[in-house]
């Protein structure tokens, strides 16, 4: 089967899992705009999908940690197959392992936990701009995703990120939906403070960059076609490695998330420098 783009799919076919055996599932595999690599935060949300498939319902995700192992490829369906680690009382675990015919390409592990009733504490945030204010970089690509970002102080960026998409009321595709937006923000502070780095956003030719591991803290349910606010920053280069965190946010302030991730950072010396 043909691969469809990002622009001719709904995210809900995204989530849309095949059963293929005992806790084994496919996935369809879209493909972007930048060649044959799959985007990671649609791997790490199709298998959070896959690890909800084998949770009651009455438990949601509270986090998950999520390594890329190798590049995944749009020209064959994702299998994700779910070990069922504990179901206690009130928290259960998943680990969930995404494959072509390559081999692994994810490992995830995904924490799950019965509604408690207990404070709500927020973290508040500061004053932002408005998703249509003049000052933002649209950064948008394909049809699914909108992006818009703009440089804050200390080496942080502010992106304003949504799911264009009609999503059903269904708590599980707003929960992949953040995992999927997840993905989308953290590398470029890493890249941002590289001090080969000339301040163009837009070039992608400067700099390889991948995401290593990966983890999100879900703290609130939300709505994942709505804005939401990602307040990243760096937290320094070493070994070609960078460090980013993002606290996310809705639009009406609630923190709804926060992401860790460690992200491959090498600079590509211009073509000429490179031949000399």
């Amino acid at each position: 089967m043909t691969p469809r783009s990002i622009t001719e799919i709904a995210f809900a076919d995204l989530m849309a899992l095949e059963p293929h055996g005992p806790d084994t599932f496919l996935a369809e595999a879209a493909r972007y705009p930048w060649g044959t690599r799959l985007f990671g935060g649609q791997v790490v949300a199709q298998a959070l999908r896959a690890g909800i498939a084998t949770v009651d319902r009455g438990r949601h995700v509270h986090s998950l940690h999520s390594y890329f192992i190798r590049p995944g490829s749009h020209s064959e369906p994702v299998r994700f197959e779910v070990e069922r680690l504990r179901d206690g009382r009130s928290f259960c675990t998943r680990q969930v392992v995404a494959r072509q015919s390559s081999g692994a390409i994810l490992n995830l592990s995904a924490s799950f936990q019965v509604d408690e009733d207990q404070p709500d504490v927020h973290v508040t945030r500061g004053p932002v701009p408005a998703p249509d204010d003049p000052a933002l970089t649209d950064q948008s690509w394909g049809a699914l995703l909108q992006r818009r970002s703009i440089q804050l102080d200390d080496g942080r960026l502010g992106f304003w990120i949504r799911l264009d998409a009609e999503l059903p009321d269904d708590p599980v595709v707003h929960a992949c939906g953040l995992a999927f937006m997840s993905d989308s923000a953290p590398a470029w502070p890493a890249r941002s403070i590289h001090p080969n780095f000339d301040g163009d956003m837009r070039n992608r030719d400067q700099f390889q960059l991948a995401s290593l591991d990966h983890a999100v803290w879900f703290h609130r349910p939300t709505i994942a076609s709505d804005w939401h606010w990602f307040e990243t920053r760096p937290h320094g280069l070493a070994g070609g490695r960078g460090v980013v965190s993002a606290d996310v946010f809705g639009r009406d302030g609630d923190h709804v998330a926060t992401i860790a991730q460690q992200v491959l950072v090498r600079h590509r010396p211009p073509v000429d420098a490179a031949r000399s």
